[in-house]
Formats: structure tokens, C-alpha cells, sequence
């Protein structure tokens, strides 16, 4: 009987101590920060032509350089562009709030490792399930293409939004 119960236990605490599943990891190695959304807030955006409400969030080095108006970012700063669907409130109809979440993206600055893409590694995490985007690493050819017209601000689209 000791022993029935002993097995039980330890069946019942094998979640504890199971090794949390991996995060996920795109095509060309830039990984999934788990941690984006405990970033702060560089900016929000809409894109109209996804229908997706968007905030920017950046890590420490990134909020740190920006706030200084660096130019470029210094390696080791990542943003992360979080996406959700765009829906009208049901009780405010004319409010637009975030509906399903759809994807995040980052960029992360590494000079040298990523100098064929401006110095930044791009990924893209779809859904829920965080399915990494594109089926090999030469997925950053399109991500980086829309980001070539910003080479005058190291790629970036996003500026630190200004409030008093």
C-alpha cells in the first residue's frame, strides 16, 4: 500500500519536475523571448492592410539607446512587435480593440552576425502555437526587404513615442 501510494505522489508531482518544453526557434536561429510582453512600450501601430493592432515592446539595451536617440541600436537590443486582429468593441462598436492574437515578431541586433541584414536577425512567431515563419532561413530576405527604405534609421520603422 506504501508503495501504490509513493508512485502516486511521485506520478502526481512528474509535472514539477519535467523540463519545460523548449521555446520556440525560427528558421535562422533567432529564438522566442518569452519575456517580451514585461518589455517596455517603444510604440503602438496599426497596419491597415492586415487589419492588426500592434505594440512595440523593446528590451533594456533597446529602450536604453532609443530614449538616447542612438543611431544604430547597439547589439544586444531586440524588439518585439506583437500583433492581434483588429476588432470593434461590444458594447463601444466605434472603440477598435485587439481581438485573436495573431503573431509577434522580433529583431534582434547583432552587427556581425547578421551584417547581410543590416545587423538584425528577424524572426516571426505565428498564432497561439507560435509556429515559426518560413521554411528556411532565407525567409529574412522578405522581412528584411521592407525594411531596406529605413536604412537611414537602422531599419527601424518604430521611434520611441513621445508623451509628456
Amino acid at each position: 500500500m506504501k508503495k501504490t501510494v509513493l508512485v502516486l505522489v511521485l506520478g502526481m508531482m512528474a509535472p514539477i519536475f519535467a523540463p519545460a518544453a523548449s521555446p520556440p526557434v525560427a528558421p535562422n536561429g533567432v529564438g522566442y523571448y518569452p519575456d517580451y510582453m514585461s518589455w517596455k512600450v517603444i510604440a503602438p501601430s496599426y497596419r491597415e492592410d492586415r487589419g492588426n493592432i500592434r505594440i512595440i515592446t523593446g528590451n533594456e539595451i533597446a529602450v536604453t539607446a532609443l530614449r538616447a536617440g542612438k543611431n544604430p541600436l547597439p547589439d544586444g537590443s531586440v524588439l518585439a512587435k506583437v500583433a492581434w486582429k483588429a476588432e470593434s468593441h461590444p458594447d463601444f462598436p466605434s472603440a477598435t480593440v485587439p481581438g485573436d492574437f495573431a503573431q509577434v515578431e522580433f529583431m534582434v541586433k547583432d552587427a556581425k552576425r547578421y551584417k547581410e541584414t543590416g545587423g538584425w536577425g528577424f524572426a516571426r512567431f505565428l498564432g497561439n502555437e507560435l509556429k515559426p515563419y518560413g521554411k528556411d532561413a532565407g525567409f529574412v530576405k522578405e522581412c528584411f526587404q521592407c525594411h531596406i527604405p529605413m536604412a537611414n534609421s537602422d531599419y527601424l520603422f518604430t521611434k520611441m513615442v513621445k508623451t509628456p
